[in-house]
């Protein structure tokens, strides 16, 4: 789809949105970032991973990436309260396949650099992590945390220091504690962690769809707008 394709639908998909709305969405955008991701493997509760994506949301993580080796990806609207609608989620889920190698390969196809969360190798600790390239968090199913491969594979492992008898925060927790962290990175560093305009026009696009009712209705008028210009 070309720029002026995006121009012409964001113009008419706008005039069935509430002015707030719009603005609410730009305003959100200039928060959102691609910089740094959360990747989630074999997470099984759909509690837990409608908690993550409802954080992800909250400190401006735009995608989300699911791995489904062993467990199948589902949410609790209850939980997520809308929230997964606003993020990009690409999921990884090809039966008798290397999901979680397959996701690794697309991550460093896009240049991030890959960074395991594992209390069981004490590498770099969170407060010491300061990264300064575009990073993916990956984390763990709720009792075997990640595979093997998902750790030997990392570029580097990370880990958040425990005080108590538990050996690990609950799987929301830790994504909540390390976005965190990552979003007080991104708000006092020069990291260049803004999405680009052209891409903010393609996920605003995508919200403003996602606002409107009788979507189907809506594409077939678009549609014939553009043919008849």
């Amino acid at each position: 789809m070309d720029g002026k394709k995006y121009a012409d639908e964001i113009a008419f998909f706008s005039e069935y949105v509430s002015k707030h709305k719009k603005e609410l969405f730009r305003h959100i955008l200039e928060y959102r970032t691609r910089f740094f991701t959360v990747v989630l493997e074999d997470i099984y509760q759909a509690q837990n991973t409608s908690a993550v994506l409802r954080s992800c949301d909250g400190f401006g993580i735009q995608n989300v990436y699911v791995i489904e080796n062993k467990n199948r990806f589902d949410i609790d609207r209850g939980v997520t309260i809308g929230a997964d609608k606003w993020l990009t989620v690409h999921r990884f889920n090809k039966p008798n396949s290397h999901n979680t190698d397959a996701a690794y390969r697309h991550l460093r196809d896009k240049g991030y650099r890959i960074v395991a969360t594992t209390p069981h190798v004490k590498q770099i600790c969170l407060s010491d992590f300061l990264p300064e390239s575009p990073t993916a968090l990956v984390f763990g199913s709720e009792k075997a945390g990640l595979s093997n491969f998902a750790v030997d594979e990392a570029d580097e492992r990370l880990f958040i220091p425990m005080h108590g008898l538990s050996e690990s925060f609950n799987i929301s927790v830790c994504v909540a504690i390390c976005l965190y962290h990552i979003r007080q990175i991104m708000d006092k560093s020069g990291l260049p962690w803004q999405i680009p305009d052209d891409q903010k026009d393609i996920i605003y696009l995508d919200w403003l769809r996602k606002s409107v009712r009788h979507l189907k209705a809506l594409d077939r008028k678009f549609k014939e707008l553009q043919q008849d210009s």
